[in-house]
């Protein structure tokens, strides 16, 4: 019997395990940022389902976000304002 390749032949509309494992998340994290809106999802009856185009698309926006973030203040985190700063992080002079 043939085993079926992982990734390969990944589907245009993926059950939230498979687009889990395509994203590299626990399904419990993916239900919940689909929950909450955090990530693009659609119901078909109570099933939360994926569609690999608009995965890809987003997290093409969310990682040219992330470098244009880094290049506007730098390559180093920055403190939250609305949080205290992390034990060890010295601000920048």
């Amino acid at each position: 019997m043939l085993a079926a390749p992982f990734m390969s032949e990944t589907r245009e509309v993926m059950n939230i395990r498979q687009a889990s494992q395509y994203l590299g998340v626990s399904p419990d994290m993916l239900y919940k940022y689909a929950h909450a809106g955090k990530v693009p999802a659609f119901k078909l009856g109570s099933r939360w389902r994926f569609m690999k185009s608009k995965l890809d698309r987003w997290m093409e926006e969310k990682s040219t976000i992330r470098r244009q973030s880094c290049r506007s203040v730098g390559t180093r985190a920055q403190p939250r304002p609305d949080r205290p700063p992390k034990k060890g992080f010295t601000q920048p002079a």
